[in-house]
């Protein structure tokens, strides 16, 4: 059986792709810190509590199992942190893969599937993005994260690495069934810090900038739901085996939600109007960014399943409300429209 690596595999996404890369019979390891991942969101394989920074303890990973493929997750990713930590992100996101390319080289893995992101792109011209555009972040993490596919496309020119970088766009929403969703103290994330408010964890959510060149004066975004997310990357998996060429792709919907629509289907889903609060721009956020995602289709036959703003939000919400103890405590038969209603 073909043995894959995933790093950062108890996080919020990692641990999506781990669950789909069990149930798709193949054998996984999760190497993580649990920093940010818990432990309990592995649902297959073995985890190995570890550090990328552990180059002594990588290795001995790495010598005992002999994997096939590595999917690296692991990372520090929010932009406004990664502005007052900067060296922090270089460390944990770029020497850390470097440390990970390594280990690849030394034990003959010639397969890497990297966690990437649409902020390479920076402040984008025009939208939808494709992945053609000039890559010119505007913050330590797009940077970071830049610096990291360099790496990866420079390993792989001078050896037999082949790759896929996915360049993911804002994602959000939760395993229908209710097993896996975002585990995260003080929400950063729109959605998520939406739901927050509407469940009373915080009196009221910001609005960060209404003054961007957009229809409502506020950010857009392309959202994608963590489980097409995850299927991108089993998608990309048997691309590899199959010998397919190294790849960039995208990973959006093409469709773009600004900060006040995504709040307002919040408070409709929820049935909460919940108090926001108007204030300046974050540094390091762009105006709009959406993603083009023609090439991810023809190249994987990607077909994603939960491209719907509502869809998402709802099964963000119900695995909040299931984490509250306001939703019952089996989400089996997903309700993925329609107000949600709480328990009393």
């Amino acid at each position: 059986m073909k043995k894959v690596l995933v790093t950062g595999g108890a996080g919020y996404i990692g641990s999506h792709v781990v669950r789909q890369l069990g149930s798709a019979g193949y054998d996984v390891v999760v190497y993580d810190n649990c920093s940010t991942g818990s432990r309990t969101s592995v649902l297959h394989g073995e985890l190995i509590i570890g550090d990328l920074a552990d180059t002594e303890h990588l290795y001995q990973v790495f010598a005992k199992h002999q994997f096939t493929t590595v999917v690296h997750f692991a990372a520090s990713l929010s932009v406004p942190e990664s502005v007052v930590r900067p060296l922090d992100y270089y460390a944990n996101n770029t020497r850390n893969t470097l440390n990970l390319l390594r280990c690849c080289s030394v034990m003959n893995v010639n397969q890497i599937i990297f966690s990437s992101t649409a902020a390479v792109y920076g402040e984008v011209k025009e939208n939808p993005v494709t992945e053609s555009v000039p890559t010119q972040p505007i913050n330590p993490y797009g940077r970071s994260k830049l610096m990291s596919e360099w790496l990866i496309q420079d390993y792989a020119a001078a050896s037999s690495l082949r790759y896929v970088i996915l360049r993911y766009f804002n994602v959000a929403g939760a395993e229908p069934g209710g097993r896996l969703g975002q585990i995260s103290a003080n929400a950063t994330h729109l959605i998520a810090a939406a739901i927050d408010a509407a469940l009373k964890r915080k009196s009221a959510m910001q609005i960060f900038g209404t003054d961007f060149p957009t229809p409502d004066g506020t950010g857009i975004r392309d959202y994608i739901h963590v489980e097409d997310l995850a299927t991108a990357h089993l998608d990309a998996l048997r691309y590899l085996e199959e010998n397919g060429e190294s790849q960039i792709l995208n990973c959006g919907y093409g469709q773009g939600y600004s900060v006040r629509q995504v709040i307002s289907r919040v408070k409709a889903i929820s049935g909460v109007d919940f108090p926001v609060i108007e204030t300046n721009r974050r540094p390091g956020d762009p105006a709009c960014v959406t993603a083009c995602a023609d090439k991810i289709s023809k190249v994987l036959g990607w077909q994603p399943k939960y491209n719907d703003l509502d869809k998402i939000v709802h099964t963000s919400l119900a695995w909040e409300m299931y984490r509250e103890g306001l939703l019952q405590s089996s989400l089996n038969k997903p309700m993925l429209h329609g107000k949600i209603t709480f328990t009393t």
